[in-house]
């Protein structure tokens, strides 16, 4: 049965598509039957996967309206244990039309319910805000995952933010429980980003996962060529902390930390990713 993980954080550009893809791809790397859910209407976390889901109805918006089941929205990647449920951006407009909607801030659940048997991990990519859209997601997961850019303003929504999370435990679902805060976009020659280092390890505690995510150009440029950092630049920094993310992640659930820590994940003449 799947544990559902959001992505999730009100504020936009923080690195929370890029860290949604790249840790589904590391997962399924490491051999997790693993689905991303891409419900931004921006569709970056489909496009950054190499998908066009402009066409036709396999995505979650059909899904959501009941238009299709939900395992027949699903798509495979090019990525072995990686399948991917997109969107378009006809999604923006679910909000409007799930205002109506009995039970409406769980209408993912219901549908992320029939496929949790089928995976192991299931990772919602969340829209930057904090509307109807995230509410479901949130209502529908087991755990939330929140990356945090190292600049003040996004420490400074960040206390708002887990107000909102706690509301919907308390309101919606009761078994959500933060996984922790991930720090993106570091910088170390920068003396703010080394104070805000300091406030969200503060702000966390032993729930900031210790891997950090670094500025990286490399991991810029990877969505814009459809492919997640470790098809683009398997040996930049970006791969290698990503993979360590992956690592730390599994462990905290009880896996064998050692048995990937000795591994890389590289790309098959078959495009599979794979570690070894």
């Amino acid at each position: 049965m799947a544990e559902i993980i959001a992505i999730a954080n009100q504020k936009g550009g923080v690195g929370k598509t890029t860290t949604a893809i790249n840790l589904a791809v590391a997962l399924a790397a490491f051999d997790n039957e693993t689905l991303l859910v891409d419900l931004d209407p921006q569709s970056n976390a489909s496009s950054g996967l190499g998908i066009d889901a402009s066409v036709g109805d396999r995505n979650i918006y059909s899904a959501l309206c009941g238009k299709i089941e939900p395992e027949n929205a699903i798509r495979q990647t090019s990525i072995e244990w990686l399948d991917i449920l997109p969107t378009n951006r006809e999604l923006a407009g679910a909000e409007i039309e799930l205002v109506s909607e009995f039970s409406r801030e769980s209408v993912l659940k219901k549908t992320l319910d029939k496929l949790r048997p089928m995976y192991r991990y299931i990772i919602i990519d969340c829209p930057p805000s904090l509307g109807l859209l995230t509410v479901n997601a949130l209502t529908a997961s087991d755990t939330v995952i929140t990356p945090v850019q190292c600049e003040y303003y996004a420490m400074e929504g960040l206390a708002y933010f887990m107000n909102t999370v706690n509301k919907i435990k308390g309101a919606l679902n009761p078994n959500l429980t933060v996984d922790g805060g991930i720090v993106t976009m570091y910088d170390k020659r920068i003396n703010l980003a080394n104070q805000v280092l300091g406030e969200i390890n503060k702000y966390y505690g032993d729930k900031i996962y210790k891997t950090v995510i670094q500025r990286n150009i490399r991991l810029a440029e990877a969505p814009s060529f459809g492919q997640p950092i470790f098809i683009y630049d398997p040996s930049s920094r970006g791969a290698f902390a990503y993979k360590n993310l992956a690592i730390e992640f599994l462990e905290r659930r009880g896996g064998d930390v050692e048995k990937y820590s000795s591994s890389d994940i590289y790309v098959t003449e078959e495009s599979e990713l794979v570690y070894d």
